[in-house]
């Protein structure tokens, strides 16, 4: 099949405390009250993009790599399923206080892949917070206590963050988006979440929506800061200014730009999501237009390719 850079259009989510920055500063469209998340790279059923340009325009990114098969994925790939789910959050109010479970454990309860993930906060409004992880005090024992007197906030650490901050989130690391920030997350495509607080919030129907605390138990660990700096960077050859995160699930850039050359050779794809500014992908002759907010694939084995702007971000991931 022929290789060429995709621009895909994004699978949205709407969610009680998503916010409308997707759509009026993104460019993002639906017919949702808000949307909570804009899915820019996914190949699941319950979120697929669809190919927005050339030959195969039409044809969802999931039909088109069964078609091309997994070497537009990587070279020698062998996993099941798509490897990454890339998604831009907005979080008009707080999201509940959650923990994601590793592959072993996931696969074992769920039939789902762990997830692993990483945040690049695009912006933060003054104040905005993360939870983060587990205080000292933190224990399987006082966690229960704190679930059964309703004060669970206490055991886990709060952030203050600002725009171009960077998280990297393992399975078992308890974690919270809070109110004001938007987020462009890359994370194991798996859509596995075990929420352990939700302020007593109540669903769509009126009911509180559903906690698993006693999966969470299970799951939840005490990292330390530099346990969590370690995983982040184990599988990076080196660190360069650019690098915001390598692991053996994922390999995050960020570039800023008026001209970038890259490759996408036949060892991985790339995804490259813009964060601001606009311009050209220039392709064999062809060029593609971007602006802020879209997302491209790029098939592994596509070869090199320029991108041209006034100035902008980019966000890339691979495996």
């Amino acid at each position: 099949m022929k290789l060429y850079p995709l621009k895909l259009a994004p699978a949205v989510k709407e969610i009680i405390w998503g916010g409308n920055k997707l759509k009026n500063m993104y460019g993002k469209k639906s017919d949702f009250e808000n949307i909570a998340e804009s899915w820019e790279l996914t190949v699941r059923p319950d979120g697929m993009n669809v190919i927005e340009n050339g030959e195969y325009a039409g044809m969802t990114l999931g039909e088109y790599i069964d078609k091309a098969t997994y070497a537009v994925i990587g070279d020698g790939y062998d996993g099941d399923r798509f490897p990454l789910l890339i998604k831009f959050i907005d979080a008009r109010d707080r999201l509940s206080i959650q923990v994601h479970p590793s592959d072993e454990y996931s696969l074992k309860n769920e039939n789902e892949l762990g997830k692993t993930e990483m945040w690049y906060i695009v912006e933060a409004d003054e104040g905005a917070e993360l939870v983060i992880g587990t205080k000292p005090s933190y224990s399987a024992e006082a966690f229960e206590k704190a679930v059964a007197d309703n004060t669970v906030e206490d055991l886990f650490e709060k952030v203050k963050v600002k725009a171009g901050d960077v998280y990297f989130i393992p399975s078992g690391l308890v974690h919270a988006i809070g109110a004001g920030n938007l987020i462009c997350e890359i994370q194991q495509n798996s859509n596995v979440t075990y929420r352990v607080y939700d302020y007593g919030r109540l669903g769509k129907d009126g009911k509180p929506r559903e906690t698993h605390v006693e999966k969470a138990r299970d799951v939840i660990v005490n990292y330390t800061p530099e346990d969590i700096e370690k995983m982040r960077f184990a599988a990076a050859d080196e660190r360069t200014s650019s690098l915001l995160a390598a692991c053996d699930k994922f390999k995050v850039n960020k570039y800023e730009f008026t001209e970038l050359s890259l490759n996408a050779d036949k060892d991985s794809f790339l995804s490259l999501t813009f964060i601001e500014g606009d311009g050209v992908v220039l392709f064999d002759g062809t060029e593609y237009p971007f602006k802020k907010g879209e997302t491209y694939y790029m098939p592994a084995g596509m070869g090199e390719f320029t991108l041209k702007s006034s100035g902008a971000l980019v966000v890339v991931a691979g495996i």
